[in-house]
């Protein structure tokens, strides 16, 4: 997760952004590029084979090819981001196949591929640009935990099931279509809420005070304590409408609002020994943004 003692500095100083940031970019968008350029007249005029699965081999090919020109052209940890921002763009291409080509029940789940592929690449990028200091091959969040990765595999074979044995409920009344707003509110406001902290952002709780952290209240911090959490937190639950995945929807609500809670919990014990009663006062102003989580208070 995101963790940020806050300091309002504008990223990293300037406007360019760092070298692995550029890689990245290159990659992820060369990649999506190259992998949907042949589909185009597809796409475009409808030229789809009988078995829509069969639109996907010519990506997978243009995927490994790609790849082994990466592997070719760059080592050590410049190829280690271009591989990852890589695979990202290559999914975030083979979503938009599936929003095209699949069948009716499976096309929201090409968006849901898309809105994970973003989330995923952008909180590099904005890493990169916010706070390139503490940018890592971590801040791709992958390997974010074994729970998170769990998580996600449940999600799909709870909507594989689905498809399978209620293919119309998947698309029932468009309910799906606030899992779309949700997610795209959570990416912008956790977006907004690591370009705001800026230096001061790091993906780990921050259990010592450094000698240029000072409080933020302003921007999207006026609003609520932990909006890198609120983002997230209705970004996670957003993907599980989108997929129109009832067991998920509860679990994931449960599970995610536990964890920031705890989370919050931690995180403010140590914001209060940082700025002491600069935060108890901001504390009584500002909500920490998620439902019934009032945060580490002092009596």
């Amino acid at each position: 997760m995101c963790a940020k003692s806050r300091v309002p500095a504008p990223g990293n100083g300037g406007s360019s952004l760092c070298s692995e940031g550029r890689i990245s970019v290159y990659c992820f968008v060369i990649t999506a590029a190259l992998v949907l350029i042949p589909s185009v007249p597809q796409i475009l005029y409808g030229m789809v084979p009988q078995v829509w699965g069969a639109v996907l081999w010519g990506p997978f090919l243009y995927y490994a090819l790609i790849n082994m020109i990466i592997r070719f052209v760059l080592r050590n940890h410049d190829y280690q981001v271009a591989i990852r921002a890589s695979f990202l763009g290559f999914a975030m291409a083979v979503s938009v196949l599936v929003i095209c080509f699949a069948p009716t029940e499976w096309q929201q789940f090409g968006v849901y591929g898309c809105f994970m592929s973003l989330f995923h690449y952008s909180e590099f990028l904005v890493i990169a640009f916010a706070n390139p200091r503490t940018l890592s091959l971590d801040s791709f969040m992958l390997n974010h935990s074994v729970h998170y990765g769990l998580a996600a595999a449940a999600s799909w074979i709870e909507f594989s099931l689905e498809v399978y044995f209620l293919p119309q409920f998947k698309r029932y009344g468009y309910i799906w279509l606030a899992g779309v707003v949700l997610c795209s509110l959570g990416e912008v406001v956790r977006k907004a809420a690591i370009i705001t902290a800026g230096r001061s952002f790091t993906h780990l709780v921050q259990n010592e005070k450094h000698s240029d952290h000072r409080l933020i209240t302003s921007g999207i911090y006026a609003y609520c304590r932990h909006p890198s959490y609120v983002g997230w937190f209705w970004w996670s639950i957003g993907t599980q409408i989108l997929l129109l995945n009832p067991i998920c929807i509860c679990i994931y609500t449960l599970v995610s609002w536990l964890f920031f809670h705890d989370r919050i919990y931690v995180e403010e014990y140590s914001l209060l020994n940082f700025f002491q009663s600069d935060y108890v006062r901001y504390q009584k102003r500002v909500p920490t943004g998620l439902p019934f989580i009032r945060g580490y208070l002092v009596d």
